[in-house]
């Protein structure tokens, strides 16, 4: 049956391939992934390796402070509001949120009751989007002003906050920043002898900020990151290795190396950012959609006059693209008529 998924060949280039994917609820999206052909052993290397970065080292955003004016405790009652500070802090907690830069943003919510209070109140910068509008935050029971300033970061791992440090009505908000709410792998072998060849299944599960392929991606780059300082131990001739031992440390052509990577990187990140990550108009998504130019990778594909063959694509549409590209990657779409490859 696992045979059938997907097509083996020892002679083979190792690839991933997505072998199944759903979005079970906005707050929950699954994928599932191969890794073949591999020799024996080398599936378990990269499966227990892969699931630590993916579940510790992507990075996720999340709203880590919250301040409420005449807030002196946790544990404070507000009059007029349903739940108590402690409550609303654990409804902020699971609000999910994607964001591309780092460092801290502030939001907030100014809302007049009664009514109930969810994440589409949150006004948000720019750059941050909330992936569930109708998270529930708070339920106001009187005609009263819900007035909240929020802080979000972008960070990985998970961070504890401690409960003394309240001052001036800012408390801070235990942080999950892992967008991974479990990952795990399963190895099937085939061959006889000593030809054994094995395909590395990984599962994804997702809180919708990331789709299952980004965290797979992101959770790859991030183990390069980790490893490349290993390939510098010639150049930093680390506690004088070199001379203490006698032999000297082969010499990598890491200048080489980093091009490489950086230029794979982008090529990789290029083929699975997808589109409607642009934040285009809907019309221009939708045009594009039509043509089945899904990711950023087959956008590039394109020079100017290629989309402007496309069905209702006009120049306002072009420039909207262009703009995007530049702006966001420094890329520039070519003007002439042919395709790039």
């Amino acid at each position: 049956m696992i045979r059938d998924e997907i097509l083996v060949s020892s002679t083979q280039t190792p690839r991933w391939r997505c072998v199944g994917s759903r979005a079970d609820s906005k707050r929950l999206h699954y994928g599932r992934f191969a890794l073949s052909p591999l020799q024996k052993g080398q599936a378990s290397t990269i499966g227990i390796a892969m699931r630590k970065a993916l579940l510790g080292e992507v990075e996720g955003t999340c709203i880590t402070r919250a301040k409420l004016e005449k807030v002196t405790h946790e544990y404070s009652a507000i009059v007029g509001i349903e739940e108590s500070v402690h409550d609303i802090s654990i409804n902020l907690k699971e609000i999910v949120l994607r964001s591309d830069p780092y460092g801290t943003r502030e939001a907030s919510i100014c809302i007049v009751g009664p009514r109930n209070v969810t994440a589409q109140d949150i006004i948000l910068p720019p750059s941050v989007k909330i992936i569930d509008a109708t998270q529930h935050i708070a339920s106001l029971t009187k005609s009263i002003t819900f007035d909240i300033k929020l802080w979000i970061e972008k960070d990985r791992g998970y961070r504890i906050q401690s409960p003394n440090n309240y001052q001036d009505g800012v408390f801070p908000i235990d942080a999950v920043f892992m967008p991974v709410r479990n990952a795990n792998y399963s190895i099937n072998s085939y061959g006889n002898g000593n030809d054994i060849q094995e395909i590395l299944f990984l599962e994804i599960w997702t809180n919708g900020s990331l789709a299952p392929r980004e965290a797979l991606y992101g959770a790859s780059r991030n183990l390069i990151d980790l490893f490349i300082p290993f390939l510098r131990a010639e150049e930093q001739n680390i506690d004088g290795i070199n001379n203490q031992n006698g032999y000297n440390m082969p010499s990598f052509p890491f200048s080489n190396i980093s091009t490489d990577i950086e230029r794979m990187g982008e090529e990789v990140a290029f083929k699975h950012l997808f589109i409607d990550q642009l934040e285009l108009p809907s019309r221009v998504y939708n045009c594009l959609g039509r043509v089945n130019i899904h990711t950023l990778s087959d956008l590039l594909n394109y020079s100017q006059e290629d989309l402007m063959r496309i069905g209702h694509f006009g120049k306002k549409s072009v420039e909207q693209v262009s703009e995007v590209l530049q702006k966001r990657f420094a890329v520039d779409l070519p003007r002439n008529k042919f395709q790039i490859h």
